[in-house]
């Protein structure tokens, strides 16, 4: 299950949690400590605070205009923060920018291209721009335009590109100078089924291979199967630990499918579920349980009852269902 951060924190067993107890910095990764950041009275981040750690994934999630595109622009050291420290591994990104993009790759949600030229070329030139030399930079265009399944499009000019290829042209050019930490503001945009599926795994790879990705998108179930975590942020601040606690104990909507639904209906109720609490989605009952304990406690008598279940998961993955129940806690 997909843990939701806030503050500054870092899974159980990682160095960088006694990194940040003594004072010091985590070698690698992000560390995020109350950034804020205004453009004249409109406070676009006000408080955000987090940690990513080498070897994962953590997911940014918000509603629209939550602060997300400003958080990250500060993180890739394209915005100066009005308070707070950031830290790319171990390097703050006002004070020591070079070291910074030295170390980080960043993919926006739309990157312009050179119209006028090839894919590789493109590679290469980025390469170039990161003090690559020429042999070494035509080779890492060539392993790069492989990875991200660009070699029919190698030669040819990045106008005739459409959006989805034009991500993962994007992503290749984040990933030119084999940066530590990467910043992805929705890699998914554009991409077919397939090339989303790729992504996913390339993402996971990237992680095993030691490096620490922050991925903001709004297709949440994209996230759920690549993130190992999630930072929840809106109006420009990070959601408290009081706020994440009551979200991972509120009640989920869970899909039931029988082939039987009037057996089921009854069976549930017979399981103390109240019979207007039950919803009918096309083939499926929904019901709300509070925990997948609950969830396997239900399944188990249902089964016990000689109910034939074919479908028993939660309507929504862990970082919808943060997103919804954290959003409708909101001031309206």
């Amino acid at each position: 299950m997909l843990r939701l951060m806030t503050s500054v924190e870092a899974a159980p067993g990682d160095s960088a949690h006694s990194d940040l107890a003594s004072g010091v910095p985590a070698p690698n990764g992000i560390l995020v400590e109350h950034v804020g950041r205004s453009f004249g009275a409109v406070h676009a981040v006000r408080d955000a605070s987090f940690i990513a750690t080498p070897g994962t994934v953590t997911g940014l999630i918000g509603p629209n205009g939550s602060g997300k595109t400003t958080l990250m622009l500060m993180l890739a050291s394209l915005l100066i923060p009005d308070a707070g420290s950031i830290r790319i591994s171990g390097h703050d990104p006002v004070t020591e920018t070079a070291a910074v993009r030295s170390r980080l790759g960043w993919m926006p949600d739309v990157l312009g291209s050179w119209s006028s030229l090839s894919v590789r070329d493109t590679l290469i030139f980025t390469a170039r721009m990161y003090a690559i030399d020429k042999a070494a930079a035509a080779t890492r265009a060539a392993e790069l335009i492989t990875l991200v399944d660009l070699p029919e499009l190698a030669d040819s000019p990045t106008r005739v590109l459409s959006r989805g290829q034009k991500q993962r042209l994007s992503l290749a050019r984040a990933l030119v100078h084999e940066p530590d930490v990467l910043l992805l503001d929705e890699p998914a945009s554009g991409l077919d089924p397939v090339a989303r599926a790729d992504l996913r795994l390339l993402v996971r790879r990237l992680a095993s291979e030691g490096k620490t990705l922050l991925v903001s998108s709004h297709v949440l179930s994209e996230l759920d199967e690549m993130a190992d975590g999630a930072v929840y942020i809106s109006r420009g601040v990070t959601a408290s630990a009081e706020a994440l606690a009551r979200s991972r104990a509120s009640a989920r909507p869970w899909r039931i499918r029988s082939s039987d639904v009037e057996a089921l209906r009854a069976a549930l109720v017979a399981c103390g579920i109240e019979e207007t609490a039950i919803a009918t989605d096309r083939t499926e009952l929904v019901v709300a349980l509070e925990s997948e304990a609950t969830a396997s406690v239900l399944l188990s008598r249902l089964v016990g009852a000689g109910v034939a279940i074919s479908t028993f998961a939660p309507a929504v993955g862990d970082l919808e269902h943060a997103f919804i129940d954290l959003s409708s806690e909101e001031p309206k």
